[in-house]
């Protein structure tokens, strides 16, 4: 299918739509991303409803929410009608109320109260990510009851392959059981009595996301119930949606570590003008750093006339703390990420900061002197007769500069989010722009102890 055009293909009507309910859903959001608006809308108006929904369904179709609008309400109401509870509401999420309220109006009572219900949780939360179409039993079941409910709901549940067992009387959840071991009891067996003795693992609605990972990580789960303070069961988190999420949060995380707000549209849909506002007001914030930059020199205007030989080194200076600050910076946003430390470490954290930037600036200081001795010697460049003191100012400077960059970058997440924010906002050009102005300063200071009453 790929090398036949769209425009060739819209020509030739029901061919097109013949051939893409027939075939496999990937390439059917694939031709879909590659149309104009308009022309999508009619050609998944066209499709049979169960192949729509397979595209809804599908988080690689991009435009989901402009394309639900742009359809008939009949149509889009069926729809969301058919679409899985969870992605119904994550393509809602990304309209306007008054676009949520057009295209929930058409719905039945209860499927438009649960999308509602939904669209409560804050974004990035266990709520936010589970669907209400799970497979939930009586603890009083047998298990050939069990398989028989199991056969008859099966095209409704988002998964089958974990049950969960409630309390008839106060729809507590008791337990859960695996689609595995349900099937190796015999058919008069009651299900708890093959159910694993164990506590479900579950979550609340208002869990973040990256807990909920953690929880799939760490108990090699396919989906995690979401209980009230009651333990009654909200619904579930499958592992398609959790893994769906850590992309969503990587690309978020990327997007914030190169300096700039995280787009949430694919790159090729975001607007001139929303890229700008996307871009503009980060790179503006860093240049409004970097001018304190040239205060930083300003204030050293007349030791640089002394001893214009030290200008020579200031991208080397400036380069390497941004550098070492970005290291540490990129490490510890990660090890939060993952729960590696948490943030009462932080003391833990500066402990093996220190040496590690003390001993990191120390081979950049060596490998700088030797430099600078090297050029010397072999007549490359005359840095002068104090020339070896040139190149202490250079050694030392590194040094002190190195390891305020990796203590900086170690630190400022932990800072971020003791502050309530994304410790990934702390982004390499951030970190960068902190050490070249404190570097500069380091630099200077270094000089004037070290050249004091010679140069200086």
């Amino acid at each position: 299918m790929n090398n036949i055009t769209p425009t060739a293909m819209l020509a030739d009507g029901d061919m097109l739509v013949r051939r893409l309910a027939s075939g496999h859903v990937a390439d059917l959001v694939e031709y879909l991303n590659g149309l104009e608006d308009e022309e999508a809308a009619a050609l998944l108006a066209a499709l049979p409803l169960e192949k729509a929904v397979e595209a809804f369904d599908s988080p690689e179709l991009n435009r989901a929410p402009e394309l639900l609008l742009a359809l008939p309400a009949n149509t889009s109401a069926g729809l969301l009608r058919e679409m899985s509870a969870d992605r119904a509401a994550d393509v809602l999420r990304l309209l306007d109320r008054t676009d949520q309220a057009r295209l929930l109006a058409p719905l039945e009572p209860e499927p438009a109260a649960t999308l509602r219900r939904l669209l409560t949780y804050p974004e990035h939360s266990a709520g936010s990510l589970m669907t209400t179409e799970f497979v939930a039993l009586p603890t009083t079941v047998t298990v050939g009851e069990a398989l028989a409910h199991i056969r008859a709901v099966e095209r409704s549940r988002e998964t089958i392959y974990a049950l969960y067992l409630l309390d008839p009387a106060t729809k507590v959840l008791v337990r859960t059981i695996s689609l595995r071991r349900l099937i190796t009891g015999e058919p008069q067996q009651k299900v708890m009595d093959i159910a694993h003795a164990r506590e479900p693992v579950t979550v609340s609605a208002d869990t973040d996301r990256t807990d909920v990972a953690r929880l799939f990580a760490r108990h090699d789960l396919l989906a995690v119930p979401v209980v009230d303070a009651r333990r009654q069961l909200l619904g579930i988190v499958t592992v398609d949606d959790v893994i769906d999420a850590i992309v969503d949060q990587g690309t978020e995380d990327t997007h914030r570590f190169g300096g700039m707000e995280a787009l949430d549209k694919p790159y090729l849909r975001i607007g001139f003008l929303e890229m700008m506002r996307k871009r503009a007001g980060w790179l503006c914030i860093l240049f409004i750093g970097e001018m304190m930059t040239a205060s930083a020199m300003q204030h050293f205007e007349h030791e640089l006339e002394k001893a214009i030989v030290l200008t020579l080194f200031i991208p080397l200076i400036m380069s390497s703390g941004g550098n070492s600050g970005s290291q540490a910076t990129s490490l510890l946003i990660r090890a939060l990420a993952l729960g590696q430390v948490k943030l009462g470490d932080w003391w833990r954290v500066l402990v093996r900061e220190v040496p590690t930037g003390l001993t990191l600036g120390a081979i950049l200081g060596g490998l700088g002197m030797a430099r600078i001795g090297l050029w010397q010697t072999l007549g490359i460049y005359d840095y002068g007769e104090h020339w070896f003191l040139v190149a202490l100012t250079v050694g030392l400077g590194l040094l002190g500069i190195v390891l305020f960059g990796s203590l900086a970058g170690s630190m400022l997440p932990f800072a971020l989010k003791r502050a309530g924010f994304d410790p990934a906002s702390a982004s390499a050009p951030f970190v960068a722009t902190l050490v070249d102005v404190t570097g500069l300063i380091i630099y200077f200071s270094v000089a004037l102890l070290v050249l004091s009453g010679t140069l200086l």
